[in-house]
């Protein structure tokens, strides 16, 4: 048992490092804007931001779904389909940035008709768009890349790229904005170039660690062979479908934060930095589950799978020790690292209390998602957030009236706790779906 926890330390560490350096992006962005001389260049960066978070938010089924397969076809040592999940991953990621670049127009359209900024924000915020929204082949791709990796047991690839890419993006932002004078453009060629450059570094490790698997030759009739493609979509569909109802519970909870007022909207972005942090950390061992997981699983190993299973979650169980103790003696101090706004801390007092369950509420649904996606069970995945969801509309609308910002709290918690409910009454399937005898 004691090298299962060592597997997935070394799994695990990799893809918290990894997590951590997501946010740098779109910190070194509007630092950058911050100093600039217009503050409409704030709102710009901030608008143009969310609505990329948000379209590859919705694409992140691109990682998952690789991640899962690549893993099961690695423990099967089966090499022609780790060859062809990575080419079919590949494509997938081709046609849907190509259709978002063709498409781009009405995307823009669509979201300020939804966001409706002021009209200097627009016109910033379209400079900035139609620039960005050529990264979206090569992230999209890294999508695909780091999920191959992931299932191909390799963790430190994709944080190497990380790192690699924001120190890029930080370089290249500062060069075009400072040394050329570009402005908002430099912003956005600079977070262009680091995505392409990340997407490039990735395909020269490809090459470099793994030419053994891409140098094999895989026609389209292989590639597009209808049990592995339809399982592929399958699974990727019900990924989607489980992203859309997590953004919607994301925009909901925006939306009626907003309505308590501009403070109470504030100390709520604040505390859901406190669910980010935990949730990089938990992420990782989601990471690991997925490569152990899947590998266990092609290779037909239950006792790898269950060992797996409990070793995670005994880290999990470590790791949400270490946060809740950490919240419950310094979330106060952790908020003034947000916030220096003296009626934010105040009106955060209220609140504070709640951080202290972000861990044992998110642990299970965070852990049993990777042990999931490494099963390829997406459709357990996308019922257990179908339940999360009705669970959070059902508490907040019944309890808004009387607790106000507090049932918002309860609905969000009681959300993340149903879907590892629901995911721990599911967790026979796999069992039965790919180690019955």
């Amino acid at each position: 048992m004691h090298s299962y926890y060592n597997i997935i330390i070394r799994l695990t560490l990799p893809s918290i490092v990894s997590n951590i350096t997501v946010p740098l992006l779109g910190m070194v962005d509007l630092a950058i804007t911050g100093h600039l001389d217009n503050e409409a260049y704030i709102g710009a960066i901030a608008v143009g931001g969310m609505l990329f978070n948000i379209l590859y938010w919705m694409f992140a089924f691109l990682r998952m779904g690789t991640s899962g397969m690549t893993a099961q076809a690695y423990g099967e040592q089966d090499n022609s389909h780790i060859t062809g999940t990575l080419y079919r991953g590949a494509a997938v990621a081709f046609i849907i940035s190509t259709a978002m670049i063709v498409l781009s127009p009405l995307l823009f359209s669509g979201a300020m008709a939804f966001i409706q900024p002021s009209c200097e924000v627009r016109q910033l915020v379209a400079r900035y768009f139609y620039i960005c929204i050529w990264g979206a082949p090569a992230s999209l791709l890294l999508f695909v890349l780091n999920g191959w990796f992931i299932g191909m047991q390799n963790t430190r690839i994709p944080m190497a790229i990380a790192i690699f890419q924001n120190i890029l993006n930080i370089l290249s932002s500062l060069f075009l904005v400072y040394g050329i004078g570009m402005k908002l453009e430099g912003i956005a060629l600079g977070t262009v170039t680091a995505q392409w450059g990340g997407a490039a570094a990735a395909v020269y490790m490809l090459y470099r660690k793994y030419s053994g698997y891409i140098s094999q030759k895989m026609s389209l009739k292989e590639m597009l062979r209808g049990g592995e493609l339809r399982l592929f979509l399958t699974i990727n569909r019900d990924i989607f479908f489980r992203t859309l109802c997590m953004i919607s519970i994301h925009f909901f909870f925006i939306s009626a934060g907003a309505k308590g007022g501009d403070t109470i909207l504030a100390v709520n972005a604040v505390f859901m930095q406190f669910f980010t942090l935990y949730s990089y950390f938990i992420d990782g061992l989601a990471y690991a589950g997925e490569a152990m997981v899947g590998k266990a699983i092609g290779a037909k190993r239950v006792v790898d799978y269950r060992h797996t299973v409990r070793g995670l979650f005994v880290c999990g169980i470590v790791l949400t020790t270490l946060f809740t103790i950490l919240y419950a003696f310094c979330n106060g101090w952790i908020t003034r690292l947000f916030t220096d706004n003296a009626q934010v801390i105040a009106c955060a007092g209220e609140y504070l209390h709640w951080t202290l369950f972000f861990p044992f509420c998110g642990m299970a649904a965070f852990i049993w998602d990777g042990i999931y996606i490494g099963a390829t069970e997406s459709r357990s995945m996308l019922a257990s957030t179908l339940a999360g969801m009705l669970m959070f509309f059902a508490i907040y609308l019944t309890l808004e009236g009387v607790y106000h910002n507090h049932a918002l709290w309860v609905a969000f918690l009681c959300n993340l706790a149903m879907r590892g409910i629901v995911l721990t009454y599911m967790r026979k399937n796999i069992l039965s779906h790919h180690f019955s005898t």
